[in-house]
């Protein structure tokens, strides 16, 4: 069936971006003005068609009492010679007379009309129309008076008559300039009928997911220290000496978690594609986005376990769901068939990402474990910090002091934040040292360091930049080694997964 697409002709564009302009013209100034004048246009348009339906309205009315006062005289011709002309006619405006229930006419619709008076009614109307008819029979002075008021009568009806076929035509002209143009108020909804075929999904096991945080707990065995406590006790909170009250009212996430068909999908080898696409066939609900947190999750907490080939195959397959989910039910089969053919586009991409984010997890893990481990040696692993530090490798954490005197409301409400911390906090922050401030936040209770960290970030007093490595030095030097052997790393996993292909699962 061919598809006419002629409606779009009727498109009118007040801000076409070809348009040209004299170069003294402002363009955007000539579009607005343009706008204007089509929305002026469209307006008056409608006023008019208003108008002129309105006064068809009252010309029908009226002329109905005019054919109707017509004929009333016109029966009365017989009697002409034996009675007075003037007694016929007022006899005939008696008869024609309507009911007096439908002598007011209807009310203007609004715009039309409103510089002028109430309209009269039609009784007056009608009185008006005899009384000219009159003048103009005593003027003329016609030797048949009764004749002389028939043709005046007729007169006035033609005159009706007459307007009448010209508001209609010049109403039809503005109907059809009005609909020529597709404009909003024309929009409707003809049909609006959907069906969405489901599949039976078995329930997932309820789990709630978490905002991701730029700060991580170092010490989540500290957990188990509280478990210990007996209900009903109470311990002083550590934010007591950085001069910080805790906070009421605070709740902790829930953190997230792999289900267990997540685990049974992170299970799956990498590149066995085929079982992958029918496990994601057979389970639908795997490709919600909170079993793709969970998979990261669950390789960070393998690589910082040291199980670094299953971390990777879970960063695999969480990419693969996240992959899925993006394109949708549609684009699964045909995603799988690009990843599995050699050379393709798509399997670069994909592969470069699940190196990179891999990468990421196992730097990350690396710093987590240096710092459980000096943690441990300067005896403060057993309680639960807050701890800021840059989770990409290459770039740091630095720290920006807002002015006192700034004009800046931003700078101003910075201030602000920056004067209500504790004084020990703010000496951190003044000697620009990210450990200084370590150490305070890791005087407070969690909540509390949460809360630092979250009006830290809100005053832009933290940003993150890249960071330049001087080789020239003995610690550059070491620095430049250590990121040249993980780039060979990650070349080395890229080209070891690109060989690895399996049977097309179509």
């Amino acid at each position: 069936m061919p598809v006419d697409y002629s409606k779009w002709d009727a498109l009118e564009l007040s801000d076409d971006s070809d348009i040209e302009v004299h170069p003294n013209v402002d363009k955007r100034s000539f579009i607005r003005a343009k706008q204007n004048q089509i929305h002026q246009q469209r307006f008056e348009r409608k006023n008019k068609i208003e108008t002129y339906k309105y006064e068809r309205i009252i010309n029908d009315s009226l002329l109905k009492r005019i054919n109707s006062l017509l004929a009333a005289l016109e029966s009365h011709g017989a009697e002409v010679e034996k009675r007075n002309p003037d007694e016929l006619m007022f006899q005939a405006i008696m008869e024609s007379a309507g009911d007096s229930e439908n002598d007011t006419p209807p009310p203007r619709p609004a715009g039309v009309h409103t510089q002028e008076k109430e309209l009269p009614t039609y009784s007056k109307m009608m009185a008006t129309l005899v009384d000219q008819v009159k003048a103009k029979v005593d003027e003329d002075k016609p030797e048949n008076r009764f004749e002389a008021y028939v043709a005046e009568v007729k007169v006035h009806q033609a005159k009706v008559e007459g307007l009448q076929k010209q508001l209609l035509a010049e109403l039809n002209d503005l109907e059809r300039e009005e609909g020529r143009k597709i404009t909003s108020e024309g929009i409707h909804t003809g049909f609006d009928s959907s069906h969405v075929a489901k599949h039976d999904v078995k329930p997932a096991p309820a789990t709630k997911k978490s905002t991701t945080q730029a700060v991580e707990v170092l010490n989540p065995k500290a957990l188990a220290n509280q478990d210990g406590l007996k209900q009903g006790e109470s311990q002083e909170s550590s934010g007591a000496e950085a001069d910080i009250d805790e906070p009421e009212g605070v709740d902790d996430d829930d953190e997230v978690e792999a289900s267990e068909i997540g685990k049974k999908f992170a299970t799956i080898k990498t590149g066995d594609y085929k079982t992958c696409l029918q496990f994601i066939s057979q389970h639908p609900e795997v490709v919600a986005e909170k079993e793709t947190d969970g998979l990261l999750v669950l390789a960070f907490n393998s690589a910082i376990a040291g199980a670094e080939d299953f971390s990777r195959q879970c960063v695999h397959q969480a990419l693969l769901l996240q992959y899925c989910r993006a394109l949708g039910r549609d684009g699964v089969g045909l995603f799988f068939k690009r990843i599995t053919t050699p050379g393709h586009q798509a399997q670069k991409v994909f592969f470069d990402d699940v190196n990179s984010t891999y990468a990421r997890i196992k730097a990350r893990a690396k710093e987590i474990e240096k710092q459980r481990a000096r943690e441990e040696a300067e005896g403060t692993g057993g309680v639960e910090q807050i701890q800021l530090h840059a989770v990409d490798p290459g770039t740091t954490i630095n720290i920006k002091i807002p002015l006192e005197k700034s004009e800046d409301p931003a700078e101003i409400h910075a201030r602000e934040v920056f004067n209500a911390f504790p004084p020990g906090l703010q000496r951190a922050l003044e000697s620009g040292s990210l450990d200084e401030v370590n150490k305070v936040l890791g005087k407070m209770s969690v909540e509390e360091a949460e809360e630092i960290v979250g009006q830290l970030g809100e005053g832009g007093m933290l940003s993150l930049e890249e960071q330049i490595i001087d080789a020239t030095t003995e610690e550059g030097q070491k620095a430049l080694k250590e990121f040249e052997e993980q780039e060979k790393f990650t070349a080395a996993q890229n080209a070891a997964l690109s060989n690895k292909y399996a049977d097309d699962p179509e």
